[in-house]
């Protein structure tokens, strides 16, 4: 078994990344992300990381063998869905305890819950966390994992990311190594075809991907499996059966798509399904890989009828926005796959981009930033909410788009705001979810409520005249009274 210094280092040392592949030898070694500062990892480590990204995986039990506080990870706060079982909203943890610790029960704790999970609720796999605790005590959750596999007939998968490993995109890509290592090619399907795909990165929030999936099965291309949203445990087993890859979030699962490529020729690209004509040539991608991959080449005909189709659907709709967001400033303080992908997007109907944020970006991601705005100035790495509220209170975009963090930055500068990370509530995927991104804009925009809150108060717009004056002192003396009886009342109430 790699030892899990040797994980890291391996997903270090990525070669398909470009800008791992920019660095010095030192340089890569130290990864992508900052240094975790010790007692500030909550939220952001390699746990949180490899929960993110294994536990939209729908009908497989979720077991944090830990302290119960750990158990307490950001999933429920980001929208992904589920077309059927719910079984991955159930939380389960060991709940180790000081005694646990100090007398060595972990392991025989941990074998425990997973009896008992696959008694109560029979799920079709086990996924046990490691985290920072039972890391340090040196609990062996492969041997106990391989143990209770063997003893219930059952997959148990151990999952090496421990908070004290790294960042959360550190965990991003354990969890891909660990389906590599245990899920991945266990699973032979009696039902491959010429024009069976994955999708890795997309994590169906707020039911996105069910907006692209219909799309893909009107060319007659099957999604194998889409890795990890509204997943089920035998897709992703049975997934190194597919012909292509796309993936939609780089910096997450970019040596998953790398080494499935290796080890079963399945080629990947990087795309999009945010804006119309990157929905159109995702499609195109994909429809031109399954064809050097052996498919029909009937299939790009299929592509493009149905391209042609929802494009004249969608710029049809989109009419109605386009007078009323023409040259509307947009401030994107996003990352990853959106920074550049929402910007195409609303620059096809006419909005001008004044800022958009890189801070989760691949160099990949940032050059097509650049192509898209011909303009670096328009790109920041970070910007502090000091300055962002400075931009937004001057009037220098008229939305900002984010996550919810920062959303109370932009109502503080009385400026419209909208919610495009994974907590937001609309699907904006697809030829349909770009309607809807527009028409959410639209609404956040011209908001009557906007016109009434810029309003300056009543008492910030009247003259200081002798009648104010008068107000002025006849508020005093009815303040100076209330104090008065309030005093008195209190004074009883004590002799009482």
């Amino acid at each position: 078994m790699t030892s899990l210094s040797a994980k890291i280092q391996d997903v270090f040392d990525e070669p398909a990344c470009d800008n791992n592949r920019g660095k010095d030898a030192k340089a890569r070694k130290e990864g992508c992300s900052k240094p975790l500062t010790p007692g500030a990892a909550a939220g952001g480590c390699a746990f949180d990381g490899a929960k993110i990204v294994l536990q939209p995986i729908t009908d497989v039990a979720h077991l944090v063998h830990a302290p119960i506080a750990c158990e307490g990870n950001s999933w429920d706060n980001r929208g992904a869905a589920s077309s059927g079982p719910t079984l991955w909203r159930t939380s389960f943890t060991t709940d180790l305890t000081e005694l646990d610790v100090v007398m060595g029960q972990g392991e025989r704790k941990l074998f425990k819950a997973i009896r008992e999970i696959k008694e109560t609720y029979a799920p079709a796999a086990v996924f046990v966390y490691s985290t920072c605790v039972t890391a340090l005590i040196g609990d062996d959750i492969d041997a106990v994992c391989k143990r209770a596999a063997e003893k219930f007939g059952l997959a148990v998968v151990p999952i090496n990311a421990p908070g004290l490993a790294g960042s959360k995109n550190l965990g991003n890509k354990l969890a891909a190594e660990a389906l590599l290592d245990h899920v991945i090619g266990t699973v032979e399907p009696d039902d491959a075809g010429p024009y069976d795909i994955n999708i890795l990165g997309e994590f169906n929030l707020s039911g996105e991907f069910w907006l692209v999936k219909p799309l893909l099965e009107r060319i007659g291309i099957r999604v194998r499996a889409c890795i990890p949203g509204d997943a089920r445990y035998i897709d992703i087993a049975s997934a190194h059966r597919a012909r292509a890859t796309m993936m939609v979030c780089s910096s997450a699962l970019i040596n998953l798509a790398r080494k499935m490529e290796e080890r079963w020729d399945i080629p990947f690209f990087e795309g999009s399904f945010y804006g119309i004509t990157d929905t159109s040539e995702a499609l195109r991608n994909l429809a031109e890989l399954l064809v050097r991959k052996g498919a029909d080449a009937e299939i790009l005909d299929r592509t493009d009828t149905l391209i042609a189709e929802q494009e004249a659907i969608a710029w049809k709709k989109l009419e109605a926005y386009r007078r009323r967001l023409q040259g509307k400033r947009v401030l994107l303080n996003t990352g990853g796959v959106k920074s550049w992908s929402v910007v195409h997007a609303l620059m096809e109907i006419g909005m001008e981009i004044v800022g958009t944020s890189v801070k989760k970006s691949t160099v990949e991601d940032k050059e097509r930033i650049k192509r898209i705005l011909k303009d670096e100035n328009h790109m920041f790495e970070q910007m502090a909410a000091r300055d962002l509220y400075a931009m937004l209170s001057k009037h220098k975009a008229d939305i900002m788009l984010s996550g919810g963090r920062t959303q109370f930055i932009a109502l503080k500068a009385k400026t419209p705001w909208l919610d495009i990370n994974q907590e937001r509530q609309h699907p904006y995927a697809g030829y349909d979810g770009m309607v809807e991104l527009v028409r959410q804009i639209d609404l956040a925009i011209h908001n009557p409520i906007w016109g009434q809150v810029r309003e300056p108060a009543p008492w910030d717009c009247q003259p200081a005249g002798e009648d104010d004056l008068a107000s002025t002192k006849n508020g005093t003396a009815t303040v100076n009274a209330f104090n008065e009886f309030v005093g008195a009342t209190a004074h009883r109430l004590g002799e009482r």
